[in-house]
């Protein structure tokens, strides 16, 4: 299931109301979820240092901050982060997002851009706004609509922009911080008033949403193990079912969930269900090894 804790205005703004949207139409063993909340010393130049990836059983991570990130950055893994984006349109009907952003935006930050593929067609889709995706490795394309800028930074450090933002926006970011509350802290703070922070990721441990996902499936016990390697290396991914509360706590108002289901095959005979079955089930291609240090 999708988790979304959606559209949450900056304190300081007119408060949106938009309802939750939960959708239980069948069982699936993938679940993912999208939450928006309203409202640097990290910055790092382009040296040849940052491409000097750690090479590690036939993969590449990224160099900075060294070993703070569990996902390669290689091909594969790029070939992934952009069907994963795909797997995203079609879970909210085309839409970039469920806030009022989905309409355009001023000032935009991408935490974690990967290929920068989001970034890329939300800038190319809304020409007036000024998009910034960060991310540790350098792996976005050379050539982009001019309004679209990158940045190779950490975000678990202090944020040195000073000019704010009016939408952040996250993805798939389960597992790469070790301090979420500081995360959404800093977003908070470089929000403008009425700004808004949408958030999608998966949850875990997987389940089905008629509880037919049996404990003693291999699936399931995989995800366990993700959770339980996760939590000890200080990178938890059970995160999604907690942004609600610790978006309410940093400040943000309106904080909305929605829940989307998410099957692993193309089993289900609803039209987008099958869809959304056959992009999950590609996604997963090459996440063998994504956990790795958290497993090995």
């Amino acid at each position: 299931m999708a988790d979304t804790p959606a559209p949450p205005p900056h304190p300081s703004s007119e408060p949106v109301t938009e309802p939750a949207d939960e959708k239980n139409e069948t069982d699936a063993s993938s679940l993912q979820s999208g939450l928006t909340a309203t409202t640097n010393e990290s910055q790092a130049s382009v040296t040849p240092s940052i491409f000097d990836y750690r090479l590690e059983n036939g993969r590449s991570y990224h160099r900075l901050s060294d070993g703070s990130y569990l996902v390669p950055n290689d091909k594969t893994e790029q070939e992934r982060l952009d069907i994963a984006n795909h797997l995203w349109l079609i879970a909210w009907d085309g839409k970039f997002c469920l806030c009022p952003k989905n309409q355009g935006a001023k000032r935009v930050l991408d935490l974690g851009t990967g290929t920068g593929v989001w970034s890329i067609l939300y800038a190319d889709a809304f020409q007036g706004a000024e998009v910034l995706g960060v991310d540790l490795s350098p792996i976005q394309p050379e050539f982009v609509p001019p309004n679209c800028y990158f940045e190779v930074d950490d975000l678990e450090k202090e944020w040195t922009w000073t000019t704010p933002f009016d939408f952040i926006f996250a993805r798939n970011m389960a597992g790469s911080f070790q301090d979420w509350a500081k995360v959404i802290r800093q977003a908070f703070e470089n929000l403008e008033p009425g700004g808004y922070f949408e958030v999608h990721d998966n949850l875990y441990p997987l389940e089905c949403d008629d509880g037919t996902l049996k404990e003693d499936s291999a699936l399931f016990q995989w995800s366990k193990y993700l959770v339980e390697a996760t939590d000890k290396i200080g990178r938890p991914i059970t995160i999604a079912s907690k942004l609600d509360k610790m978006l309410e706590e940093a400040g943000f108002v309106d904080v909305v969930v929605t829940k989307q289901v998410m099957p692993a095959s193309p089993w289900a005979k609803d039209e987008k269900l099958k869809a959304l079955g056959v992009w999950t089930s590609a996604s997963l291609i090459g996440l063998e090894v994504q956990f790795d240090p958290g497993v090995r």
